[in-house]
């Protein structure tokens, strides 16, 4: 079983490449299943086809999906967000004010998830290829499991007992709801379907992501924010497709300006993504859309590999906790002490070793922190940051 979270900035082509992945592994003999979990559905308009909230068959080993987010959404979380919006109203703040503060962002697409894992569970498909939405957002989110494991195991009992002594001596000296059994249920039930999820989508055998972008500045920017928050979170990336590059074909005087700022892109992309598989994918003179279209797509960035492979299986770079410090950890084999040179600027860590150079965006929480002190032990870069200066 195979998972594939395909992602990237908003009109970048990875619905496309997620319905042209998913042609060429169905005709290559797996059972296959691509489904767009972006609340922003455009997964039909690549096939040209009507299908909806459940899986329909497309060919005999392809089907597809839309998730309706907004029922999931409301399966798992309406009960307490009733209970919430009550808590608001009270305290002043009405309408759909109130109701939107009760959903966090994100919210909806984690829930589609929970159908992935039920995918998975089923052994209905070899495959699964999931188009995400645009933004790594949602996949910092995956981490709401684990957090809500220790919430359930250490504090809901407590909050559960509390909430039933408190109950009756607060409605006789306020009218501030307070939540019942029915609220509690609804957020146990609640955990209950996350659980599972980060176990699968986390497990770098299982399940890979395909970042994809443009050869434009902003979207590879963007790519290598996504890049870091997924291998800080622990998410294996697989490959880098970069889409809609000026075929050399295409020699008109016009484009040539052009063509010179995409390879200056495209370095900055084999720098940024050296760890990675980097695939190419041109800009093709029609739209790519229907069956015969995406098979052309997906044959020109697959060739004769398997869309199912683990593309690379590097690990970029993981965060340890020491004591009160956050140790960013990279892999460098083969390195000499003599060779690094570690250069911060801003929320950007600049690595060199020997003629090479690569540069980490620094994530949210390593960015707020001083760089204390950086280490080269038995092939591992160690940098030690540090609240403190």
């Amino acid at each position: 079983m195979r998972v594939l979270l395909v992602t990237g900035k908003g009109g970048v082509g990875k619905t496309t490449v997620s319905a042209a992945t998913a042609v060429v592994a169905a005709e290559r003999g797996y059972r296959t299943l691509v489904m767009s979990t972006d609340p922003a559905h455009s997964l039909a308009d690549a096939f040209q086809l009507e299908f909806g909230d459940h899986p329909t068959p497309i060919t005999p080993m392809l089907a597809a999906q839309q998730i309706n987010a907004q029922q999931r959404l409301e399966e798992s979380w309406g009960e307490v967000r009733d209970a919430l919006t009550d808590i608001f109203d009270w305290s002043g703040l009405k309408g759909i004010e109130a109701e939107e503060l009760t959903v966090f962002p994100g919210m909806d697409e984690i829930f589609s998830l929970v159908t992935v894992r039920d995918h998975v569970r089923s052994g209905d498909y070899d495959l699964i290829v999931v188009d995400c939405a645009p933004t790594a957002e949602t996949l910092r989110l995956l981490s709401l499991p684990e957090v809500l494991a220790w919430y359930m195991e250490k504090m809901f009992p407590i909050g559960r007992r509390v909430a039933k002594v408190v109950r009756p001596v607060l409605s006789k000296v306020t009218s501030m709801p307070v939540a019942d059994d029915e609220v509690f249920a609804a957020v146990a039930r609640f955990y209950e379907r996350l659980d599972g999820i980060r176990e699968i989508l986390a497990d770098p055998q299982t399940t890979s992501a395909r970042l994809v972008m443009n050869p434009e500045k902003m979207v590879i920017a963007e790519a290598r924010r996504t890049y870091t928050y997924l291998g800080l979170f622990g998410y294996a990336v697989d490959a880098a497709i970069v889409n809609r590059v000026l075929p050399e074909s295409v020699t008109d005087d016009y484009f040539a300006r052009w063509r010179e700022i995409q390879k200056g892109h495209m370095a900055e992309v084999e720098e940024a993504f050296s760890d990675v598989d980097i695939r190419y994918v041109p800009l093709f003179g029609e739209e790519m859309v229907g069956i015969d279209r995406l098979r052309v797509l997906g044959e020109e960035l697959f060739g004769d590999d398997d869309p199912t492979s683990h593309l690379s299986t590097g690990r970029p770079f993981h965060v340890e906790d020491v004591d009160d410090d956050a140790v960013l950890v990279v892999s460098i084999p083969h390195a000499e002490k003599g060779d690094v040179d570690v250069v911060r600027h801003g929320s950007e860590l600049v690595l060199t070793v020997g003629p090479y150079r690569r540069s980490i965006i620094l994530p949210d929480s390593l960015a707020r922190r001083h760089v204390r002190r950086a280490q080269l032990l038995e092939g591992e870069l160690r940098v030690t940051f540090s609240l403190e200066g």
